[in-house]
């Protein structure tokens, strides 16, 4: 059964996101190192720890969950966004930041608030200028476009997820449409936002084929349609029993290949 759309998740499927956390993660915490005699791998690793502990405990903390943000993404956002949550985010943004670093840098044995608050700023800036894409996504999406129509879904903010779009400019001309949760309402895994996607663009589950790196998200959500799904598993992860994918390839070339077969 042949294919006429293909829908791609963005983060850690084109962009590599991952990467980019990582990135801005290093260079801040290497700076923080010659502020103070500390480990930056060790201050890494408190702050992502502390940062998920204060995420979770804030009122906003089931509507990231319903648009699918996660506390990384909490840390150098500006969720400017319309709705009542979003600005709630907002509010809490700076705080958020400040506080992850802090008890961070707190639990090391280094009291400073003045710091903390300086690195939570200089995070936000590391990730700006942190843009990676795996080196196969734009040869992929070159011998894709004018063959299939491409929709691109991704779970977040739209404050933030345009954002990544501006910093990264060539991605979005690939694209017919592109869907971002957090103008919707609900993200993926809901079916309702593969509804949608196919209302958009005209399409049925048949027609098309979902491409992403997360099991829990953008496999069971397409699944959830009866749309074919192909689970790009990088890290050689074992699958969750729970989700099986259609199919599954380990990179974006790979993909390609498979895409040529059906």
């Amino acid at each position: 059964m042949g294919i006429n759309t293909i829908i791609f998740d963005l983060d850690d499927t084109l962009l590599w996101d991952k990467k980019s956390v990582k990135t801005a993660f290093e260079r801040t915490c290497d700076y923080a190192a010659t502020i103070h005699n500390v480990n930056a791998g060790e201050l890494e690793e408190a702050v992502r720890k502390e940062a998920r502990a204060l995420y979770e405990g804030y009122e906003t903390y089931d509507y990231t969950v319903l648009i699918g943000i996660n506390p990384f993404e909490g840390l150098w956002g500006s969720f400017d966004d319309p709705t009542d949550s979003f600005q709630k985010m907002k509010d809490i943004a700076p705080t958020y930041r400040a506080a992850a670093w802090t008890k961070g840098l707190a639990a090391l044995g280094i009291d400073d608030a003045e710091l903390g608050a300086e690195l939570g700023e200089r995070f936000v800036a590391e990730r700006k200028v942190s843009p990676f894409l795996y080196e196969d996504t734009f040869a992929v999406l070159d011998e894709l476009k004018g063959k299939y129509q491409l929709v691109l879904l991704t779970n977040g903010a739209p404050s933030l997820q345009n954002l990544k779009l501006e910093i990264t400019p060539e991605i979005a001309p690939y694209f017919d449409h592109i869907i971002i949760s957090g103008d919707f309402g609900k993200g993926k895994p809901d079916a309702s936002i593969f509804e949608h996607v196919m209302e958009k663009a005209g399409i049925t589950a048949n027609d098309a084929i979902m491409v992403g790196d997360n099991l829990n998200t953008d496999i069971l959500g397409s699944s959830r349609v009866g749309m074919r799904n192909v689970w790009i598993n990088r890290e050689n992860i074992v699958a969750n029993s729970a989700v099986t994918p259609t199919y599954e390839v380990n990179s974006l070339t790979a993909l390609l290949a498979l895409i040529n077969k059906l």
